[in-house]
């Protein structure tokens, strides 16, 4: 497994420090590759055909300003309603207490509320992704 683990780090390495988006290596009956922004997937070729997802290690920046995370599990809704206007998009000035964003969680629709006046600089998720408790979910400055 320690192997396992330094043949990740560098392959990481070679991507980020060559400019790739794709690495590969194949050693005897596994194959491992790893590609920017995206789950790395390690196929076993043995009689039993499997695949198992590695988390990607990739570095990222820390985001400045204030990280807004999901406050309980449920799918993220970036509108009131399909075919709404989002509550917020990138770029928006917010106020506290405005709407950012709704978790549906059992049935139940929870608004999220913002905490701090400021303006949206980025948001990980997509519309209907699944949260998880504490997930970040944008970014406000």
């Amino acid at each position: 497994m320690a192997d396992m683990k330094k043949t990740l780090e560098l392959m990481t390495q070679t991507l980020t420090a060559n400019g790739l988006t794709r690495v590969a290596v194949k050693l005897d009956d596994f194959e491992i590759e790893i590609e920017k922004n995206l789950p790395p997937v390690v196929t076993s070729v043995n009689r039993i055909d499997e695949t198992v997802a590695i988390p990607a290690i990739v570095a990222t920046k820390a985001p400045s300003g204030k990280v807004v995370k999901a406050p309980l599990i449920g799918t993220f809704y970036e509108a009131s309603a399909p075919g709404k206007p989002p509550f917020v998009k990138v770029g928006d000035s917010v106020k506290r207490d405005d709407v950012l964003f709704i978790i549906e969680s059992m049935k139940l629709m929870n608004e999220v509320t913002s905490e701090f006046d400021g303006v949206v600089k980025e948001i990980y998720v997509k519309n209907a992704d699944v949260l998880e408790f504490d997930q970040p979910v944008m970014v406000i400055e």
